[in-house]
């Protein structure tokens, strides 16, 4: 596959990361297609269709701190490999966790995505 092509299928993999960090729901689930499916990896299902991926990120992007870092993405086929390092507010406190999201690309939106958490780690608090 071509470098273009490779950067045609990521972008609705960039755009609804650049929208999660924006904490713009409206911009974030225009990327998803209506019937996808979101899982933890590999078979949990989540949610199913747009409406409950929306529920689900109205709640997370509430969170102050919320930010996810692209460290790696890799494109094979239809399907993009994200490797983040996201920061979150835990019930426990502000950390961060690193996750590999798998994104299943049809028609220019996602399609299925699969989401494996490493464990959480607390930022120390400052004096």
């Amino acid at each position: 596959m071509n470098n273009s092509a490779s950067t045609d299928i990521a972008h609705p993999v960039r755009m609804q990361l650049d929208a999660y960090n924006a904490r713009d729901i409206d911009s974030f689930i225009q990327w998803w297609a209506d019937d996808c499916k979101y899982y933890a990896f590999p078979s949990t299902l989540l949610a199913d269709g747009k409406a409950e991926i929306r529920a689900r990120h109205i709640e997370r992007f509430k969170e102050p701190n919320l930010c996810g870092k692209l460290l790696t993405r890799s494109v094979v086929g239809n399907m993009v490999v994200d490797h983040e390092t996201v920061t979150r507010t835990f019930p426990e406190g502000t950390g961060e966790i690193d996750v590999i999201c798998i994104y299943e690309i049809e028609g220019g939106k996602i399609a299925k995505a699969w989401f494996k958490l490493g464990e959480s780690r607390l930022h120390r608090p400052t004096k």
